[in-house]
């Protein structure tokens, strides 16, 4: 049980940095956007070096403690996220960010508890991994495409569909390659340990893209929302991983997606952060007219 209580705490410890790290590279892909000038700010990289620790620290309380206990935790990135944001923003978070938190966290959480166990080891060929490179490209270019057509939160909401979809194949192919050298080392080998790296890249660069357009609360939800659904999804299509078979878990199922729903309504109707921008310089008045001379 000494185990579990520590890989709780570590679990705990990597939600925070997970979370903080978000909130550091938002706060600075809002005031530069989602551009390369965002690589020479520094609280951009450390926000950066925070969030992979974070990772690192939940993939560690992985080895542990069971996958049951640690769900719940890495759910809190939420709850974490949204007040660290508000208050590099200088402000204290709003009622809404938090009871859109929740409610987002709570029902992510239902979902993420009906999904059994699988403790088999993954295999991915690699015709069907290319197959599913190409749809998360056809997935990111319709976000791309469709988040340039609306506005406000809607845009924040569409870009974090695309990251969240890139996140989950990063997810989908570490779960692959990690499980694979358990068995037989030489299989890390592979084309798909060179892919990870690039598509963590593709990743960060459609996370600020989310980020910048100052919408935190509804970027960063979606994110965590597309990433799981879209992990179990290549779970079960790709690496024959169950999906629940007892009639009666879709009543809380069908509750858990209404209020993961809610939240994401509450959050998308927040206003965005842009409050630590340089106001514009107000023009300059006017010169007097000379008097006339006589």
């Amino acid at each position: 049980m000494t185990g579990a209580w520590l890989g709780l705490a570590i679990a705990l410890a990597g939600a925070f940095g997970y979370a903080l790290g978000a909130a550091l590279q938002q706060y600075e892909a809002v005031n530069e956007g989602a551009s390369l000038s965002l690589v020479r700010r520094p609280r951009w990289w450390i926000g950066g070096v925070i969030g992979f620790t974070g990772a690192s620290l939940h993939a560690l309380s992985l080895s542990m403690a069971p996958l049951t206990l640690i769900q719940p935790i890495s759910v809190a990135t939420l709850l974490f996220a949204v007040p660290l944001a508000a208050v590099l923003h200088g402000r204290r978070p709003r009622r809404a960010e938090m009871l859109g938190s929740a409610l987002v966290a709570a029902g992510l959480l239902g979902l993420m508890l009906l999904m059994p166990g699988h403790a088999g080891t993954p295999h991915l060929s690699s015709g069907s991994a290319l197959g599913f490179l190409g749809v998360i490209a056809l997935v990111v270019i319709v976000t791309q495409v469709w988040g340039r057509a609306v506005h406000g939160s809607a845009r924040a909401l569409v870009f974090a569909v695309g990251a969240g979809a890139v996140t989950a194949t990063v997810s989908t192919f570490v779960r692959v390659v990690g499980a694979g050298m358990t068995e037989d080392f030489s299989r890390v080998l592979h084309w798909f340990t060179l892919a990870i790296p690039l598509i963590l890249v593709g990743a960060v660069v459609l996370l600020q893209q989310s980020y910048a357009v100052g919408y935190f609360g509804i970027a960063y939800a979606g994110v965590q929302v597309v990433d799981p659904i879209t992990s179990v999804t290549a779970g079960v299509v790709l690496l024959g991983e169950p999906l629940p078979t007892d009639p009666w878990q879709a009543v809380p199922a069908v509750l858990a997606a209404a209020v993961l729903i809610t939240g994401t309504v509450i959050l998308g109707r927040l206003t965005p952060d842009h409050s630590h921008k340089k106001p514009a310089p107000a023009p300059l008045p006017d010169p007097a007219p000379e008097p006339a001379s006589p």
